[in-house]
C-alpha cells in the first residue's frame, strides 16, 4: 500500500462506479444481485481499504443530526414543489430524467429492499467519504495527500469536490450540491472520517426507510 497510497482511498469508488455501469446494461437488483453486489464491495472494504477507514466519531450527535437534515434538504423540494424535478434544468440531454434502477418485482421483495437498504446505508457512505472527503479534497491541495491533514481547507478543493460530488447524483445535482457543501463543511469543522461515514450513512438510511415507506423508488437511482 506504501507504493500506492491512494488505492485504499480509490479502489472501492472504482468498483461501486463500474458496478452501477454494468448494472445499467445488465440489472442487478433482485436481491440475488443486491447479494453479488455486496459480495464484491465488502471484501474491497475489508481488504483493500481497510487501513484508511476510521469508524471513530467523536462528534457523532451532530453527525447524526446533519445527517437527518441533509435528509429533510434532499426531498424538501420535491415535498413543497410537487413537479419540481421535472423542470429542463434538471431532465435535459445531460440530466436524464430521475428514475429509479430497482425493477418492479424486486419492490415487493422484502430480502432484495433490505439488502438494497444496507447497501445505501452501511456501504455506500463508506466509499464515498473515502474518496470525495477523505482523499480527493487533500489530492486537490497536494499529490502527496499524506502529508495534508484530514479538513484541510482550500476554496478550490473544497468546491471542486462539492461540484463532482452533486454531478454524481445526475437529476438530483441541486441537492447534491448542498449535501456536497454541508459534507465538506462538516469534514473542515471536525477533520474526522468517522464523523462523515456516520452523518452519510444517516441521510442514506433515512432516505431508504422513505424511499419504502412512501414508495418514492425514484430516490433509488
Amino acid at each position: 500500500m506504501n507504493r500506492f497510497p491512494s488505492l485504499p482511498y480509490v479502489a472501492p469508488f472504482v468498483v461501486l462506479m463500474a458496478l452501477l455501469a454494468v448494472n445499467a446494461f445488465a440489472p442487478m437488483q433482485d436481491w440475488q444481485g443486491q447479494t453479488l453486489w455486496l459480495a464484491i464491495m465488502v471484501p474491497v472494504l475489508l481488504f483493500v481499504a481497510r487501513p484508511a477507514i476510521d469508524f471513530s466519531a467523536p462528534h457523532w450527535t451532530r453527525s447524526v443530526l446533519i445527517g437527518i437534515a441533509v435528509f429533510i434538504l434532499w426531498i424538501g423540494p420535491d415535498l413543497i414543489f410537487p413537479g419540481y424535478r421535472h423542470h429542463w434544468i434538471f431532465e435535459n440531454r445531460v440530466m436524464l430524467p430521475a428514475h429509479s434502477t430497482l425493477a418492479g418485482d424486486a419492490r415487493g421483495d422484502s430480502l432484495a429492499l433490505a439488502l438494497r437498504t444496507i447497501r445505501s446505508a452501511a456501504i455506500v457512505p463508506i466509499v464515498e467519504e473515502l474518496f470525495w472527503r477523505a482523499w480527493l479534497m487533500r489530492w486537490i491541495i497536494s499529490a502527496d495527500f499524506r502529508r495534508v491533514p484530514l479538513g484541510a481547507y482550500t476554496p478550490v478543493s473544497f468546491w471542486i469536490v462539492a461540484v463532482l460530488f452533486a454531478s454524481e447524483h445526475g437529476a438530483y445535482w441541486d441537492v447534491g450540491l448542498a449535501a456536497g457543501v454541508i459534507y465538506n463543511w462538516w469534514m473542515v469543522r471536525t477533520r474526522s472520517l468517522g464523523d462523515l461515514i456516520l452523518a452519510h450513512a444517516v441521510t442514506n438510511a433515512c432516505l431508504s426507510a422513505y424511499v419504502i415507506v412512501a414508495g418514492k423508488w425514484e430516490y433509488w437511482m
